[in-house]
């Protein structure tokens, strides 16, 4: 037999096998308890956001951060009523925001297994299966809707390969719901449809996904005034300021936290996979193209730096590598040609590469695990003294609102512009969140203000030290860094 057409047979068996399917879910299983139990603490300040959303929508209080304040500053609507839908489960939103979180990592993996079963590429898909769960950008985002995001558009990718159009349009539409990004994989597979098959036009699929958006954007009109989050406008307004790094150029600053050496042959691999793509495998190239049109996207939008903004880029990185893989394996095939007794290599070989670059995955992973950051002791503690020493509608003012808003559970003033479209609209290339903190606490006069000593000097001597008094002081350290935050009465 062909070396040719032993190896596609020898891949073929790779997927095929009925033991391959409980090998699959067993890897991921594995994969998402031992995230659960090793990243169920991990937090960052921004989801609680959402979290206080979801706690007034399950408490009856209405889809707003602030009572009475209809203001639209999550840009998750999807993930927020699933968190409020789920609340019955827990209290603690966190610990189930994570919990979706590491099963939509395991459904991220799914989807681009099914994915190179559909295009008949088995070595990306263990590479997807392996290393898009265990990514530690993609794992960084634990908590927020990040991973339910990037399954969500996946599934759209996988469903739309298996020419399941009206199951791809209802992942579609909730990935938009999810992030209004989700957007960009509607354009971006329409017009694969129109250029690859044209005829017969999916009315069905589009009417299904146009009905479940046009829900949404209905009910956000009538209820916020517009279905477009204040915090886009926001993050655009920090990116305005002149301390602020820009989308464009964040990237640089994320990639060197991956300067070592496993990542350095991933990039290797994902850039030989790119070669392959647009030479051969160009069935995945319509994937490819979604992380470049998300990064222009973004860049254009001229948002400043977040960390999770990044993690969109993933999957495509990740696919990029097991075409890489694929590739080694078809020049392996090429160069032994008729000697059947090494037919195994072409799959041997990138299989002992793949497990060598899962290995480095789990070791980032348990190092990072280790690494929480202790901001969300120190702010679960300000937001449990503020709701025991305040009454219920007095008013505070922060820089960070989400971990503090939702457990102190008062009505907030956000320095940095994200509950407030009024204090976003302070931000130019000649202001600092100094800038915008002063005018918040001028304009709505919030009874206690959270400062990080020395953050805000200006806050603190003009306002904070001739109209407050301080009244509580919580000791914190982020690594090497100590730092105070000074609670002040200023009723």
């Amino acid at each position: 037999m062909h070396i040719w057409r032993i190896k596609n047979h020898r891949m073929e068996q790779l997927t095929n096998r009925s033991w391959v399917n409980w090998l699959v879910f067993l890897i991921l299983g594995i994969i998402t308890i031992i995230l659960l139990v090793g990243f169920y603490r991990w937090a960052y300040d921004d989801p609680f956001i959402s979290y206080r959303y979801a706690a007034n929508i399950s408490r009856g209080l209405g889809f707003v951060y602030n009572p009475g304040e209809r203001i639209l500053s999550t840009t998750t609507p999807l993930f927020t009523f699933v968190l409020a839908l789920a609340g019955f489960l827990t209290s603690d939103f966190h610990l189930l925001a994570t919990g979706i979180g590491v099963i939509s990592l395991a459904l991220g993996g799914l989807f681009i297994f099914d994915l190179a079963h559909s295009w008949k590429t088995p070595i990306v898909g263990w590479t997807g299966l392996l290393l898009y769960p265990t990514f530690p950008l993609v794992v960084s985002t634990l908590g927020s809707e990040t991973p339910l995001y990037l399954a969500l558009c996946l599934g759209t990718f996988a469903f739309y390969a298996r020419k399941n159009f009206i199951t791809a349009g209802i992942f579609g539409a909730l990935a938009t719901l999810t992030r209004p990004d989700g957007v960009l994989v509607f354009i971006i597979l329409g017009i694969d449809y129109l250029i690859k098959v044209r005829k017969p036009i999916p009315w069905k699929a589009i009417l299904v996904s146009a009905v479940i958006l046009l829900t949404w954007v209905v009910f956000a009109g009538l209820y916020f005034g517009s279905p477009i989050p204040v915090t886009l406008a926001s993050k655009q307004q920090q990116g305005l300021m002149a301390i602020s790094e820009s989308f464009t150029r964040g990237l640089l600053t994320i990639t060197r936290s991956y300067a070592s050496w496993p990542y350095i042959v991933e990039a290797l691999l994902a850039l030989s996979g790119v070669i392959l793509a647009v030479w051969k495998k160009r069935l995945w190239v319509i994937i490819l193209i979604w992380p470049v049109v998300y990064f222009l996207s973004y860049s254009l939008l001229g948002v400043s730096r977040y960390f999770w903004y990044y993690a969109p880029l993933v999957p495509g990185f990740v696919i990029s590598v097991g075409l890489g893989l694929t590739a080694i394996s078809d020049s392996i095939t090429g160069v032994i040609r008729e000697k059947k007794r090494l037919y195994y290599l072409p799959v041997i070989f990138p299989a002992i590469i793949l497990m060598v670059l899962f290995t480095a995955n789990g070791r980032f992973l348990w190092q990072m695990s280790k690494r929480n950051d202790t901001r969300f002791e120190i702010y679960r503690a300000v937001g449990e003294w503020l709701r025991d020493k305040t009454l219920p509608d007095e008013r505070v003012g922060s820089l960070e609102v989400g971990i503090i808003g939702y457990y102190a559970q008062r009505p907030m003033v956000d320095f940095a512009g994200l509950i407030q479209p009024g204090v976003a609209g302070q931000f130019d290339t000649n202001t600092t969140y100094e800038d915008a903190a002063l005018w918040a606490v001028d304009n709505f006069n919030p009874q206690y203000i959270v400062l990080h000593d020395g953050l805000f000097n200006r806050v603190e001597q003009d306002h904070a030290q001739q109209n407050c008094e301080k009244v509580k002081r919580f000791k914190g350290k982020q690594y090497s860094y100590t730092w105070n935050l000074t609670v002040y009465d200023c009723r």
